[in-house]
């Protein structure tokens, strides 16, 4: 019979263990995204995880559950870079040329994640609510940096603004058009200063 401290040990080992497996499914279908594999099948997650296809959902809920958790664990490890050090007071040219530096840098970071979020979006509600709220928070962010230059009429502007600082634009670029980094920091920079300000007065 087991002491006390013996169950504990053997209760506290199967949280470890389950929470080790939990995040290396997690990193495994990263990993896929990473390697352009958007939509794996829970035996490929399960071998890049080292665990049988059959436990796969003993860790999460459905495939909703661990798309979900991937989306969730970029989003995190991207958190730093949704900070901007930069005032809503600051010259015009100034937040612009900050906000597409830091919107370059999140995308470069989050890409697999993003691009596997927007094929899953269509066929799982709880991913595509995740991308609302994410793109909820990407416009708001941008409605604060730009409340200014966004006043009375110019408020109209905010979708295209949002348009142009969006994951979307920013593949379109990269991978459509085949801009380079600094190719496409230039023409997002030259279009947001032709919205927000044209003849230099802000």
């Amino acid at each position: 019979m087991l002491s006390a401290a013996e169950d504990l040990d053997e209760v506290d080992g199967r949280r470890l263990r389950r929470t080790q497996n939990r995040t290396a499914v997690v990193q495994a279908l990263v990993e896929l995204f990473g390697e352009g594999v958007y939509q794996p099948s829970t035996a490929e997650i399960a071998e890049r995880a080292g665990i049988s296809p059959r436990s796969l959902f003993r860790y999460f809920d459905d495939v909703d559950d661990l798309h979900r958790a991937a989306i969730d664990s970029q989003l995190e490890r991207a958190q730093p870079l949704l900070e901007l050090d930069v005032s809503p007071d600051a010259a015009t040219r100034t937040k612009i040329d900050r906000i597409v530096d830091a919107r370059v840098r999140l995308f470069e970071t989050i890409e697999p994640a993003a691009r596997a979020g927007r094929v899953a979006a269509h066929r799982r509600p709880v991913v595509a609510a995740t991308l609302d709220e994410s793109r909820s928070y990407l416009r708001g962010q941008l409605r604060r940096l730009f409340a200014r230059e966004l006043d009375g009429p110019r408020a109209a502007l905010l979708p295209a603004v949002d348009a142009l600082c969006s994951f979307e634009s920013y593949e379109l670029l990269r991978v459509h058009q085949g801009l380079s980094r600094p190719k496409t920091v230039a023409a997002l920079t030259a279009a947001l200063t032709q919205l927000l300000d044209p003849g230099g007065r802000l």
